[in-house]
C-alpha cells in the first residue's frame, strides 16, 4: 500500500475522498435527525436480497463488458457493504473500519508468499498454503478442513442452488462419484423423472419438492457431462423469453391479459421469428 501511495499520491488521496463522502452520505442517510425513513427502518436481514441483487447486476454487467454500466453496479454493491456496515455501526456490533481491516489482515496472512519470506512456484501451492492457513485460523486440523462434505457444505451455504448444485456435481464426480458413461446419466434422469410424476399424485408437497431436487440435479450432472453450464443456460432462456415478451408487447394493441390463449401463441411465435431473424 505503501508503494501505491508513493506513486499515484493524487489518485490515492481522490480515493479515499470519494469514500468518505459515500460513507458520510450513508451516515446521513441513517440519522435519526433528518434522515431517510426508508433507510432507517432496513435492518441486516431485510437488506439480503438487495445484496443478492446487487451482486448479480455486477455480474451481468461484466458479462456484458460495459464499462459504464459496470461501475455503477459496483457503486451499487459498494453502497450494501457501507450500509450493512453502518447499521453495525448503529447497533454497537462493528464498523466499516473492522470490516476493511479484517479483509487486509486476512488478504496478508493468506498470502505470505508475498508479504512474507515464502516462496511458491505456481497458483496450486498458492491454493495449498491458502487452505493450510484458514484451517489454522479457524483451529481445524487441514485434514477435517479438506474433507468432500465440508467442501461441498460451503457451497450449498454460500451459493445460489443452481450454482451450488454444479459445484457439487463437479467435486464429486472427481472424487469418483461418477458413472462410467452418459448412458447413466440418462437412465438416472428416467428414474428421478418417473419418481418425480409419482410424487405429484401423492399430495405430499415435502417429497414433491425432494423428487423435483433431485430430478434437478440430475439435470445439472447431464449438463457436466456435455461441459455445459446449467446457470448460464437457464440464465438464456430466461433473457429470450423476457426478450419474446417485449416483442410480443410491441405488436400488441393493447395489454396481453387481453388476448386468448390461441392469440398469445400467434404473437409468441411471430416474436419468436422476429428475435431470431
Amino acid at each position: 500500500m505503501s508503494d501505491f501511495k508513493a506513486t499515484q499520491p493524487q489518485t490515492y488521496h481522490a480515493i479515499l475522498e470519494a469514500l468518505n463522502h459515500l460513507i458520510n452520505v450513508v451516515a446521513k442517510l441513517r440519522s435519526p435527525d433528518g434522515g431517510c425513513p426508508w433507510d432507517l427502518a432496513q435492518t441486516p436481514q431485510t437488506l439480503i436480497p438487495y445484496v443478492i441483487e446487487e451482486a448479480y447486476e455486477v455480474v451481468h454487467a461484466i458479462r456484458s463488458e460495459n464499462q459504464t454500466a459496470i461501475v455503477e453496479e459496483l457503486g451499487d454493491l459498494l453502497l450494501q457493504v457501507v450500509l450493512q456496515s453502518q447499521i453495525a455501526q448503529d447497533n454497537g456490533d462493528f464498523s466499516l473500519q473492522e470490516v476493511a481491516e479484517g479483509i487486509t489482515n486476512k488478504l496478508i496472512r493468506r498470502h505470505p508468499h508475498v508479504f512474507g519470506d515464502v516462496t511458491v512456484e505456481n497458483s496450486e501451492e498458492v491454493r495449498q498454503n491458502w487452505d493450510k492457513i484458514k484451517a489454522q485460523e479457524k483451529g481445524e486440523k487441514l485434514e477435517m478442513a479438506q474433507l468432500l462434505s465440508r467442501k461441498l457444505d460451503r457451497y450449498h451455504r454460500t451459493l445460489p442452488p443452481l450454482m451450488a448444485s454444479s459445484k457439487i456435481s463437479v467435486k464429486a464426480a472427481k472424487a469418483g462419484f461418477e458413472w462410467e458413461n452418459i448412458d447413466g446419466v440418462w437412465g438416472k434422469f428416467s428414474e428421478e423423472l418417473t419418481e418425480f410424476k409419482e410424487s405429484l399424485e401423492s399430495g405430499d408437497k415435502v417429497h414433491q419438492q425432494s423428487e423435483l431436487g433431485d430430478l434437478l440435479f440430475t439435470i445439472v450432472n447431464i449438463a457436466r457431462w456435455y461441459d455445459l453450464d446449467a446457470s448460464e443456460a437457464l440464465s438464456g432462456t430466461n433473457e429470450r423469453f423476457i426478450q419474446r415478451l417485449s416483442i410480443m408487447e410491441k405488436f400488441a394493441e393493447s395489454p396481453l391479459t387481453d388476448y386468448s390463449l390461441e392469440e398469445l401463441e400467434k404473437l409468441w411465435q411471430k416474436a419468436k421469428k422476429e428475435l431470431n431473424q
